[in-house]
């Protein structure tokens, strides 16, 4: 199967393509990090980003907050 086509037949099942769902992913995962309290660098890390700026970059676009706005907004649950 080519690459094209895996692509075309994931997006059919899933909705979405494999980076999209791959970055979802990553996301959510941050997501739970973030909110049990670790720090943004290491969740970074820990989610597969190998850069801060992107990993903020684009988890600004998937939640509409900077992570450390996030994890500032859900500091209670912390406490």
């Amino acid at each position: 199967m080519s690459r094209f086509h895996y692509v075309r037949m994931f997006q059919l099942v899933y909705g979405v393509t494999p980076k999209h769902y791959l970055r979802d992913l990553r996301i959510e995962k941050a997501k739970r990090l973030i909110v049990k309290g670790m720090p943004v660098t290491q969740v970074c890390f820990a989610v597969g980003y190998e850069s801060l700026s992107t990993f903020s970059n684009v988890f600004k676009k998937s939640t509409g907050h900077s992570p450390s706005a996030y994890q500032r907004l859900h500091k209670s649950n912390l406490e």
